[in-house]
């Protein structure tokens, strides 16, 4: 059941409008900045985090089962434009489809989208980088996060140092983007490349992939830290969610500004 911070202060603040005591534009004022949430027992939904954020909370679907995550759903679809689970198997999400018919899954970035009422796409678009195809994955978590909240999206992938005459190929894609993601594993030495060749905002993802050396990650992410390169942003290692989703809201102030 949905609470208003409490029921009893609700009944208040109806009691004081109907009393007079409170206009109904300082009600009004007080409803907006409410804290709503659907308690199922095992989740407390916050319904109020688009309106406090911009972006409807997401659903992170390790450690829940598939029924947590259908009930999730079933509570958040009544109030979100869009909803984003991440970190989904495929049993998971075979067990979701049969409760939500018009999940789509996205098998590599192990994600569940439902669309309830897709939003218009950004004029300016994220590229989203990576050094192998072995990052694919965390760059899908990325690309489909930043898809699923409107933004247009070009992906680069295979671009590595260990080749770098692949990377000039795109050069001119990648500088045209508003955003840019980086994603890299081993050493992460593509984040500073990048970095040093183009005037755009961006955020490097390290991933858990390499040999031992790379420890699970650590390795790309202190040299992704350790960047000489300027305005480099850094995830924690894997992060494709937080990468997509900070993009996401560079580029729509992007896309705020224009309009005015």
């Amino acid at each position: 059941m949905s609470s208003l911070d409490t029921t009893n202060e609700l009944q208040q603040l109806l009691e004081a409008v109907a009393n007079q005591k409170v206009s109904v534009t300082e009600a009004t004022k007080q409803l907006a900045h409410a804290q709503t949430i659907d308690d199922l027992g095992f989740a407390k939904v916050d319904l109020s985090r688009q309106k406090r954020n911009g972006y409807p909370e997401v659903i992170y679907g390790a450690g829940k089962t598939a029924d947590q995550i259908i009930g999730i759903i079933g509570s958040l679809k009544r109030h979100a434009e869009n909803i984003l689970c991440t970190r989904v198997s495929p049993e998971k999400y075979a067990a979701i489809q049969e409760a939500e018919p018009t999940a789509m899954y996205c098998e590599m970035a192990q994600c569940v989208v439902l669309m309830v009422d897709p939003l218009p796409t950004t004029d300016h678009y994220i590229a989203v980088v990576t050094a192998g195809t072995s990052d694919m994955a965390v760059a899908e978590e990325a690309a489909v996060t930043a898809e699923v909240y409107g933004n247009q999206v070009k992906r680069i992938y295979d671009v590595g140092v260990a080749g770098i005459h692949r990377l000039f190929e795109h050069l001119d894609e990648i500088r045209q983007a508003q955003v840019v993601i980086v994603v890299a594993g081993m050493e992460g030495a593509l984040a500073s490349v990048v970095g040093g060749l183009i005037e755009k905002p961006l955020i490097a993802v390290p991933t858990s992939i390499g040999y031992g050396t790379n420890f699970g990650g650590l390795t790309a992410l202190m040299t992704m830290l350790n960047s000489c390169a300027s305005g480099i942003t850094v995830v924690n290692v894997d992060n494709g969610f937080g990468a997509g989703y900070s993009a996401s809201m560079i580029n729509h102030l992007s896309d705020t500004e224009d309009d005015k």
